[in-house]
């Protein structure tokens, strides 16, 4: 017997490293060795997932302009990335007479990697702040640079965008956010309400399920309930209590009294 784990044990060490495991369906949670949420901080980290509390805050109390309030709704309600959002066209969001379209178009031009276009279905929350929100006459994206700015006939630049989302967040008090948390919370929302993966991955644009489930993050009450799930499976009764047992472990065997 000692000769055989001695023989187990040199195999080990000169085994050559297994390739990766394939993935096996677990969502990562996002969370440091302590067990805590990890956040965004000085780019380091992930995209905060913004609660509805938060993003309360942000639209009520971190932005006043109705053109501000429109860029986070439309970041939030689409799930797009920032730079997606930025370069949006008007007539890709309103049609010949001013009106709200059904659906917005995110060219695949304006998409990361250029890979496909994207047309997402506007919801009536997304649909109110449009409707507010007015863009410049003189400019054809929905997101014009400001007038007396450099980029006056240009959209928005991402950077800008940003630092709205920044000033935002520090008026109102909210770490961890950056350019993915509206994109982050989104779908996460929509995976929390069960919507299948592949759906989600139509609308926020991923090439792989792969890519999109690192956008995704498990609540702790999430993970509590699936490891509660696991008591149907054998049940405690009070039969299990009723006699004490008496368990005696030799070096040859292992014998149990009741």
């Amino acid at each position: 017997m000692k000769i055989l784990i001695l023989l187990i044990c040199i195999a080990a060490k000169i085994a050559p490293l297994a390739k990766p495991a394939p993935w096996t369906g677990i969502i990562g949670t996002g969370r440091g060795v302590d067990g805590a949420a990890t956040l965004k901080i000085d780019r380091h980290g992930r995209a905060k997932i913004l609660s509805l509390q938060e993003i309360q805050l942000l639209f009520s109390q971190g932005v006043d302009s109705l053109r501000d309030k429109a860029l986070f709704a439309v970041m939030l309600y689409t799930a797009c990335r920032v730079n997606e959002a930025v370069t949006l066209l008007k007539r890709d969001v309103y049609d010949a007479k001013g009106k709200v379209r059904a659906k917005i178009i995110f060219r695949k031009g304006n998409t990361k990697g250029k890979l496909a276009t994207r047309v997402i279905p506007v919801i009536q929350e997304l649909r109110v702040r449009l409707q507010a929100y007015k863009p410049r006459d003189d400019s054809p994206w929905l997101f014009p640079g400001n007038a007396d700015h450099s980029r006056a006939n240009n959209h928005l630049h991402r950077d800008s965008a940003l630092w709205i989302l920044r000033v935002a967040c520090k008026k109102v008090g909210v770490e961890g956010v950056s350019s993915h948390s509206f994109r982050r919370t989104a779908l996460t929302s929509m995976s929390n309400a069960g919507i299948p993966l592949r759906v989600i991955q139509e609308i926020s644009g991923h090439r792989t399920l792969d890519e999109l489930y690192k956008y995704l993050e498990v609540r702790e009450d999430q993970v509590l309930g699936a490891v509660s799930s696991l008591t149907l499976l054998a049940p405690v009764s009070s039969d299990d209590f009723g006699k004490p047992c008496l368990v005696e472990v030799t070096d040859n065997s292992v014998k149990e009294s009741c």
